[in-house]
């Protein structure tokens, strides 16, 4: 079948849309009023709209798309798994060849004693499945009473009620009555917004020993697990100061609390690593996976399960699953991307000329009146917007104000560059080539000096008083 080239004019599609599609994170009657941009269709790292626009994606869709659009390999192992066996779940003492496979391929790409996945659908199901699983390990290690997860304000960890209430955002935890009982939020390592007068090293041992605060707290008793990303993504690309993750991971051994490392965003390649434990030098007992698992051509996601934990859950009957754990097309199509991964040594590329160049091309915009700094690891970075660069000053503007001008202005240069709060964040394609962050760069400082200048007339420029 080819190509669905001819459509409906976009106002047709946009119409539609309105009356029949309810989107995610969005006030949809102000979309309808604005209309939502139409993606039709989308290779290498460039999508194109239903108005003929060539788009560059520094978000690789939602974090996701490592290895870019457009890949015929991926479609046409989606095909054949679809004609030998589309669907079979696996419950009931059943498996099939796709998960068998990927689960053993995850296990060996994986940190040693990482040796067991459960799968599911999304990284939300699988922090729903992480919370259950640590509540289950201890209380058939006869503690009952370890129940209790610590997060981070600001972490994102899904937006399911479990995953949810585990993510610190407050603007979640506004709707739907979350966060559910038995989980607690600790400050984050933001040296950038919160840091204040103490250097990041300082800053990061001080949010590291929150953590250790909060089970005294609590009592060590109590407390399950530590869930956090390795680099904040979603939070706004947050690179913990180097002190902060090996004061965490003694906090952990010291008090035999389990450490979940959510690798949704971090993980297959983003940071430069397989996982983004390996690039903080975590020992990790659980690690969330989802969106690089298969670059975002299926949805799977699932956990990766220490030895120790596996052995226990084993031991006992673990009443928990999904319809599409293991999803023999979505579990096909991730082990065609982890082949890709591998043979076209995608990751090594990215250490060696994919975030080099990208942390070049935006040192290069740190020179521009509104840029406070660089936050990067390996492919995934974020650039504060600020008034005033010496003091890291915020906007006097409600936060975010500043950011979406900014996100409007890059959309309106064919570029997708997103914001979270006044912040503005890159994760491209690890494929992306040199010649593109160049397209990439020169678009970004249009749409930094086009956000500057609307900033200027409305008088937005000031810090709070």
């Amino acid at each position: 079948m080819s190509l669905i080239t001819n459509h409906m004019p976009t106002a047709e599609l946009q119409a539609l849309d309105a009356a029949h599609h309810m989107h995610p994170f969005t006030t949809n009657d102000e979309l309808a009023d604005k209309g939502a941009r139409v993606i039709t269709r989308a290779e290498g790292v460039y999508l194109t709209d239903s108005d003929g626009n060539r788009i560059l994606d520094g978000m690789a869709g939602l974090w996701c798309v490592n290895i870019g659009y457009g890949r015929k390999e991926m479609a046409e192992v989606a095909a054949r798994q679809m004609m030998e066996l589309p669907y079979y779940n696996t419950f009931f003492m059943t498996t099939h060849v796709p998960a068998i496979a990927l689960s053993q391929e995850i296990a060996r790409l994986a940190p040693e004693g990482l040796n067991h996945v459960f799968f599911a659908g999304s990284g939300s199901e699988a922090n729903d499945t992480n919370i259950r699983m640590v509540r289950t390990y201890w209380a058939e290690k006869g503690k009952p009473a370890k129940t209790h997860i610590i997060s981070r304000k600001n972490a994102y960890h899904g937006s399911s009620m479990g995953s949810g209430s585990l993510g610190g955002m407050s603007y979640m935890h506004a709707q739907g009555g979350m966060p559910i009982p038995g989980i607690h939020h600790i400050g984050q390592p933001d040296w950038w917004a919160e840091g204040g007068e103490m250097n990041p090293e300082e800053f990061g041992l001080a949010r590291a020993r929150e953590l250790e605060a909060k089970i005294e707290e609590l009592g060590e008793q109590n407390v399950a697990a530590f869930i956090a990303e390795p680099v904040q993504g979603a939070g706004g690309v947050i690179v913990p100061p180097d002190s902060y993750w090996p004061e965490v991971q003694r906090i952990c051994d010291k008090y035999e609390i389990l450490l979940i490392a959510d690798e949704v965003i971090c993980g297959f390649g983003r940071t430069g690593n397989w996982f983004g434990s390996q690039t903080m030098g975590i020992r990790p007992h659980i690690m969330t996976i989802a969106k690089g698992l298969s670059s975002g051509y299926q949805p799977i996601g699932g956990s990766i399960v220490c030895d120790q934990i596996a052995e226990v859950i084993g031991a006992a009957e673990f009443n928990h699953g999904y319809t599409y754990s293991g999803h023999p097309v979505a579990a096909a199509v991730a082990l065609e991307n982890l082949r890709i991964l591998q043979e076209e040594q995608i990751i090594e590329r990215v250490r060696t000329v994919g975030a080099p160049a990208l942390k070049a091309g935006l040192e290069g915009l740190t020179d521009h009146p509104l840029v406070g700094g660089l936050s990067i690891k390996g492919m995934m970075a974020s650039l504060p917007l600020t008034p005033d660069k010496e003091s890291r000053a915020r906007f006097a503007a409600p936060t975010g104000t500043v950011g979406l001008i900014c996100r409007e202005r890059c959309f309106a240069n064919n570029l997708v560059m997103r914001h979270v709060g006044d912040r503005m964040i890159v994760s491209p394609p690890l494929i992306i080539e040199p010649e593109d962050i160049d397209v990439f760069m020169t678009r970004a400082r249009t749409a930094l000096d086009e956000t500057y200048a609307e900033l200027k007339a409305q008088g937005l420029l000031t810090p709070p008083a």
